[in-house]
C-alpha cells in the first residue's frame, strides 16, 4: 500500500525505542571520562558499569569509585564502592571523573577492575572480583607500580587469546612522559609487569595524544589517537594496530615494535586532517564484523586564531570507516556547544555501536541535521539531548530523539558490547562544571536493535 511505504522509514526508526523500556537510573551518583574502556560491560545479560561519585547526595561517597549492577529482566539495581577514599584530602583528589575503572571478564568469568587517580599518583588500583560473572563482590585492592616516577591515569583493558591470555592494560603516563604507554599481565590480572611508552611525541613542551582502543579479543588491538590535546594542536586523527609484537598502518605496513613504540604521531595512518578550522578530538572505536575498524570524533569548527576558552561554539560530529584499502570520513551532525567554559572542547560526545556501524547515539545541545539550538520546553533553556544516529550508505543520516524537552543535560553516552538482539545505551544525567565539579546519575535504556 503506498501509505505504508510512506511510513516504512518512520516505523523503522522509531521500532528499536518503542521495545525499549523507560531511561531508568542505575546509579543516581557517578561520573566518567570516556578514555577508560570498557566502561560498562554486559555480563549475562546484565548491566555492569562504573563511575565516580560527586559526594552531592551523599557526602560520604564524595570520589568513591563505584560499579553499579543493573539486571533489565528483574530491575534489580545495585551500587558497589572498588575504592573509597578515606580523608577529605583524600576525597578531593579522587573526585574527578578521569578516575573512573576499567573491567575485563577474566578467562575464569571472574572481573577484574582496574583505576588510578587522574595523573596524581604513580600507581594504578586492582580488584578482582570473588566470583564469576558477579560484580557484587570483590578481593581486596592491590595495586601495581609501572615506575617510581610514572603518573598514571586512563585505563583500558585487552586480553589476546593468541598470545596465551595476556590481559594488556593501555594507559597514560609511564614515567611522568604524559604519553600512551603500556603494562600487561600473564596470569590473568593478577601480577602485572610494565611496558612503555608506545606513542612519542617530539615536542619542546608537556603534552599527550589521546587515544581510543578495541581488539578483536585474539591477536590484534587498534589504536584511534590524537596528536595531542586540541588546545594545543590543531589535531589530526591517526590509526594503527598491533599484532604480534609490532605496531603496523591500517595497510599492515610494520612501522617498529611495541616496545619500541612511534617515535610521533604521524607515523600511523592519518585518517583525518586538522588544521585550524578543524581541530578534531577521539571520540570512539570498534571493529565491524570483517574486523575494520570504524571510528567517531568531534571537530571544532570556530576556534582558530582564538585563545582558549574563547571558541567552541560550533561542533561536527564525524565518523571514519576503513574498507580494507582506504580510510573514508564523513560529517555527520552537528554536536552543538562546548560543555564549560575551562574546556572549550569538551562535547557531549557521541558513540558508536560496536555491532552496528550504521548506528550511533550523540549527545548534543543542536538540532543534529540542522544545527539549530535546541530549547526544552521543561525549563526554557538549551540542554544537551541524546540522539539515535541510523543510515543506509553511511551517507544520509535519520536522527531520532532518545531523551526531548529534558530539565537537565544527557551527555556522553557508551554503547557496551552486547551479543544478539538487545542494546543498551548509557549516559549521564545532570550537570557538569568541570570533570571535578559534577552533579550527574548514570542512565541506562535497554532496547533491541
Amino acid at each position: 500500500m503506498p501509505g505504508m511505504k510512506c511510513l516504512l522509514p518512520f516505523l523503522l526508526a522509531v521500532l528499536p525505542l518503542v521495545a525499549a523500556q523507560a531511561p531508568i537510573t542505575i546509579n543516581d551518583d557517578g561520573g566518567w571520562c570516556w578514555f577508560e574502556d570498557e566502561r560498562v560491560l554486559v555480563v549475562d545479560g546484565k548491566l555492569i558499569a562504573g563511575s565516580v561519585a560527586s559526594g552531592y547526595r551523599d557526602a560520604g561517597r564524595k570520589g568513591a569509585v563505584e560499579v553499579a549492577v543493573y539486571d533489565p529482566a528483574t530491575g534489580k539495581r545495585t551500587v558497589h564502592t572498588l575504592h573509597r577514599p578515606a580523608s577529605d584530602a583524600e576525597r578531593r583528589l579522587w573526585l574527578d571523573d578521569h578516575n573512573s575503572p576499567a573491567f575485563l571478564v577474566r578467562p575464569d568469568g571472574r572481573i577484574l577492575a582496574l583505576y588510578a587517580q587522574h595523573g596524581r599518583q604513580e600507581k594504578f588500583y586492582y580488584r578482582i572480583s570473588k566470583n564469576a560473572r558477579d560484580a557484587t563482590a570483590w578481593e581486596d585492592e592491590r595495586v601495581f607500580v609501572p615506575s617510581a616516577i610514572s603518573r598514571v591515569t586512563y585505563q583500558n583493558l585487552h586480553l589476546l587469546t593468541a598470545e596465551k591470555g595476556r590481559i594488556y592494560d593501555f594507559y597514560r603516563g609511564y614515567n611522568n612522559t604524559n604519553k600512551p604507554s603500556w603494562a600487561w599481565s600473564d596470569d590473568s590480572g593478577e601480577t602485572w609487569k610494565a611496558g612503555g611508552v608506545f606513542i612519542d611525541v617530539p615536542s619542546q613542551f608537556r603534552h599527550r595524544p589521546y587515544v581510543k582502543y578495541a581488539s578483536n579479543g585474539s591477536d590484534t588491538v587498534h589504536f584511534a589517537y590524537t596528536d595531542g590535546h586540541p588546545r594545543d594542536f590543531d589535531n589530526s586523527i591517526y590509526h594503527m594496530f598491533y599484532r604480534g609484537g609490532k605496531l603496523h598502518r591500517s595497510d599492515g605496513t610494520v612501522v617498529r615494535s611495541l616496545q619500541e613504540g612511534l617515535k610521533a604521531p604521524e607515523e600511523g595512518t592519518r585518517v583525518f586532517p586538522g588544521d585550524p578550522r578543524n581541530v578534531a578530538w577521539i571520540s570512539d572505536l570498534h571493529l565491524d564484523q570483517q574486523g575494520r575498524p570504524f571510528l567517531a570524533f568531534s571537530v571544532q569548527k570556530d576556534s582558530a586564531g582564538m585563545a582558549p576558552g574563547e571558541g567552541g561554539e560550533d561542533f561536527r560530529y564525524h565518523q571514519a570507516r576503513w574498507d580494507g584499502k582506504a580510510w573514508s570520513t564523513r560529517e555527520i551532525a552537528f554536536g552543538g556547544s562546548k560543555l564549560y567554559p575551562k574546556e572549550d572542547d569538551y562535547t557531549g560526545n557521541i558513540a558508536l555501536d560496536p555491532h552496528d556501524p550504521n548506528t550511533v547515539f550523540i549527545s548534543t545541545n543542536a538540532d543534529p541535521a540542522t544545527g539549530k539550538p535546541l530549547t526544552s520546553k521543561a525549563d526554557g533553556r538549551r540542554h544537551w539531548e541524546i540522539f539515535r544516529g541510523s543510515t543506509r550508505d553511511g551517507a544520509k543520516w535519520t536522527w531520532t530523539a532518545v531523551t526531548k524537552d529534558s530539565a537537565e543535560d544527557n551527555i556522553r553516552p557508551v554503547v557496551p558490547v552486547w551479543e544478539g538482539r538487545q542494546r543498551a545505551v548509557l549516559w549521564l544525567r545532570g550537570k557538569m562544571r568541570s570533570y571535578t565539579d559534577y552533579d550527574f546519575s548514570v542512565m541506562a535504556l535497554v532496547g533491541t536493535r
